[in-house]
């Protein structure tokens, strides 16, 4: 096992790669490389990594999260946007001929073909210090692509984090806490100072661990009707449900169905999105459904 202070996310190593290279940082890349060995174990530690795992990761930069990650598991595939840090990947992760690199733009990979190709069918292990500019699109792109998932542990911005463990009735409750919390269980492991990193990002950090359910929380009979209903009552949370779905664009239901539906259920025409569970999103989603809404 590599002693700790070997490890590329050791302040001084990072420091000597990115003087080595000469590597300006790109914001369009959203590039911030951890440089704290704490908060890697806890990400460590968080993703329980095991000696059968297969973990992939999204982003690696210059490899400190991807080496740390080699040492527990069986395979680790790393999918890195930036052409120009291949060869920094390459040197950095040499003695591990267990980690796959790839350059490729991750969000537009076909995830079963890409799986396939490597034969790959048991249930991923997601590792990752994600791009704060994309990361909602890039979860909800792997809880969607229908890949085999075990759990998703990633760093994100400490905000995004929060809205994901959201309840009912939070300033942080919103489309995202539903959407993420009706295929997995989250748990925020840690918070992460801006300082752990190199360069500081603007805002705090949280790593979070999403673990994806065996079985779903609720019966819709429609999902995409159940996530449109979602992201219609949280376009305008302060207006009533009522209203809120009746003027959304992407659906054409009338004032008159909702509030049938509301009341099929159980549930006061006059309440906020906002208050309302998966559960009962769930339930008003198969009112409408059955009614041909």
């Amino acid at each position: 096992m590599t002693d700790k202070q070997n490890l590329i996310a050791a302040p001084q190593n990072t420091i000597a790669v990115l003087q080595k290279y000469d590597f300006q940082f790109k914001k369009q890349f959203g590039q911030n490389f951890l440089v704290d060995l704490h908060v890697l174990d806890k990400i460590l530690r968080a993703a329980e990594i095991g000696p059968e795992d297969v973990c992939l990761e999204i982003g690696p930069g210059i490899g400190s999260l991807t080496q740390a990650m080699a040492e527990a598991a069986h395979r680790v595939i790393a999918v890195e946007i930036d052409k120009r840090l291949i060869p920094v990947l390459q040197e950095n992760l040499a003695a591990y001929d267990h980690i796959e690199i790839v350059n490729a733009d991750f969000m537009e990979l076909d995830l079963p073909a890409f799986l396939q190709e490597r034969g790959i069918t048991q249930p991923l292990k997601v590792v990752a210090n994600l791009p704060y500019y994309i990361t909602t699109p890039i979860i909800m792109g792997l809880f969607e692509s229908g890949i085999p998932l075990s759990s998703i542990t990633v760093m994100v911005q400490e905000e995004v984090a929060r809205r994901m463990q959201a309840g009912p009735g939070s300033k942080d409750y919103g489309a995202l806490s539903l959407a993420v919390q009706y295929y997995a269980e989250p748990y925020i492991a840690a918070y992460v100072p801006r300082n752990c990193f190199i360069p500081r990002p603007g805002v705090g950090s949280a790593v979070i661990r999403l673990t994806r359910r065996a079985v779903l929380p609720v019966q819709a009979e429609n999902p995409k009707l159940l996530f449109a209903l979602i992201k219609a009552a949280f376009g305008q949370r302060r207006k009533t449900l009522v209203n809120s779905v009746s003027g959304s664009p992407e659906l054409t239901i009338p004032k008159e169905a909702i509030t049938e539906a509301l009341q099929q259920i159980g549930i006061s025409e006059k309440i906020r999105g906002e208050a309302l569970t998966l559960e009962e999103f769930a339930a008003l989603a198969n009112a409408l459904e059955r009614t041909g809404e």
